[in-house]
C-alpha cells in the first residue's frame, strides 16, 4: 500500500505530544483532522487558538484544523491516523467496531508504551487485533520531547515500518525547518527501545531522587543501553546498530532531559513518594510504570539478564525500598 500524494491526516491525542505533532503536521501540510475526546478541550482551543491545557505557547491556524470528537469521524475522513495518547487508554478508545474502518489506513504509532496486561506493541496491538498489515504501520521514535517542539528547537525523528516507502511517505509530512527524519525498518526493536528508554529513565530518577551523583548515572546509562541491546536482539534478532539515535539518543534524553516525564516520575519514588501519590501529583502519564510490567514478563520466556529493569520492577511492583534495591542494583553494573 502506499500513500496518497496528499493524503487527508488525523491525529489522534489531546496531550503535549499529540499537539506537538499537530504543530509539526500543519507547518507543511494543508489541514488536519483531530480527535479530541473533551469537547470542553476542543472549545477552549478554538478560542484561544492554542491546546488550553499543554503547550500553550503554541499558536495554531485553527482554519487548518477540523476539530471533532467523534473518533469514527476522524478515521472516515483520513488516510493517515497518528495516535498519540497514553498506551493504557489506547483500548478504551480504539474499540472492535473501527477494526473495518482501520484496515485501509495508514496507522502511525506515536505512542511509546505497551498495551497493559496483555504485553503489545502498539503495532502488534493494530496488527493482531484489527488485522492492519504491518506494512501499513510506522513507529515514530524519538530522540524528541514536546517542548523542544514547541520551542522549535532541531530534532530528530525515526520513522520504522516494514514498508521503507510508506515509512519515507509519512516521514515527509513531520519534515520541517526544525525537524530532521531518516526511516528504519526495524519496528520491533524501535518499539522495544521505546518501551525500555522509559523504564531506565524511571531508574535515572529514581537515582537521582536517592542523590547518587553524574557519575552514577553514566555508568547506569552506559549499562542500560547494553541491557536494552541485549533484550531487542533476543526478541528480534536482526542487525540493528544501537548506537542509532533511536536506540541510544532516545536512551540519553528520556534519562537525561529536565522534559523526561519518566525521570520526573523516578525522582519522585526516590524521594519517598509511593507510586500512587506520585501518578497522582504529575499532569502525564508516565509510561514506564506500564512498560516495566510488560518487559519484566516477556522477560521470562527470554531469561536475558536485565538488573535496572529487575530493580525499577521491584520498586515500583513489589514495593521493595528504592534505597536497598538501588544499592544491590550497584553491584551488578560495571
Amino acid at each position: 500500500m502506499e500513500i496518497v500524494e496528499k493524503p487527508r491526516i488525523g491525529v489522534v491525542g489531546g496531550g503535549s505530544w499529540a499537539t506537538a505533532i499537530a504543530k509539526m503536521l500543519t507547518e507543511n501540510n494543508g489541514h488536519i483532522n483531530w480527535f479530541m475526546r473533551n469537547i470542553e478541550s476542543i472549545k477552549a482551543f478554538k478560542v484561544l487558538k492554542h491546546n488550553p491545557r499543554y503547550l500553550c505557547g503554541v499558536d495554531f491556524d485553527i482554519d487548518k484544523i477540523s476539530f471533532s470528537d467523534d473518533l469514527d469521524w476522524v478515521i472516515m475522513n483520513s488516510d493517515v491516523i497518528v495516535f498519540a495518547i497514553p498506551s493504557a487508554f489506547l483500548q478504551n478508545v480504539v474499540t472492535p467496531r473501527l477494526q473495518v474502518s482501520l484496515k485501509d489506513k495508514i496507522i502511525v504509532s506515536a505512542i511509546k508504551g505497551m498495551i497493559p496486561d496483555e504485553n503489545l506493541l502498539i503495532g502488534e496491538f493494530f496488527h493482531q487485533k484489527y488485522e492492519v498489515p504491518l506494512g501499513q504501520i510506522v513507529i515514530i521514535s524519538g530522540p524528541c520531547h514536546a517542548e523542544e517542539i514547541a520551542l522549535e528547537r532541531l530534532s530528530y525523528l525515526t520513522f520504522s515500518s516494514e514498508n521503507l516507502r510508506v515509512a519515507r511517505a509519512v516521514a515527509q509530512l513531520f519534515e520541517c525547518f526544525y525537524v530532521k527524519t531518516t526511516i528504519s525498518d526495524d519496528i520491533y526493536g524501535a518499539e522495544y527501545a521505546a518501551v525500555l528508554k522509559n523504564v531506565f529513565a524511571i531508574a535515572s530518577g529514581i537515582c537521582h531522587g536517592l542523590r547518587y551523583g553524574d557519575n552514577f548515572q553514566a555508568v547506569l546509562v552506559a549499562n542500560a543501553i547494553q541491557e536494552m541491546e541485549r533484550f531487542v536482539n533476543a526478541v528480534h534478532p536482526i542487525q540493528r546498530d544501537i548506537k542509532f539515535s533511536a536506540y541510544l539518543g532516545d536512551l540519553l534524553v528520556t534519562a537525561y532531559s529536565q522534559f523526561s516525564r519518566n525521570r520526573t516520575f523516578g525522582t519522585m519514588i526516590g524521594k519517598g513518594y509511593s507510586v500512587k501519590s506520585a501518578q497522582m501529583e504529575m499532569l502525564m502519564v508516565a509510561e514506564g510504570y506500564f512498560g516495566v510490567k510488560g518487559i519484566h514478563e516477556i522477560n521470562q520466556q527470554y531469561k536475558v539478564h536485565m538488573p535496572i529493569t529487575e530493580a525499577v520492577y521491584n520498586i515500583l511492583y513489589e514495593r521493595i525500598s528504592p534505597t536497598m534495591e538501588i544499592r544491590l542494583l550497584t553491584d551488578e553494573l560495571r
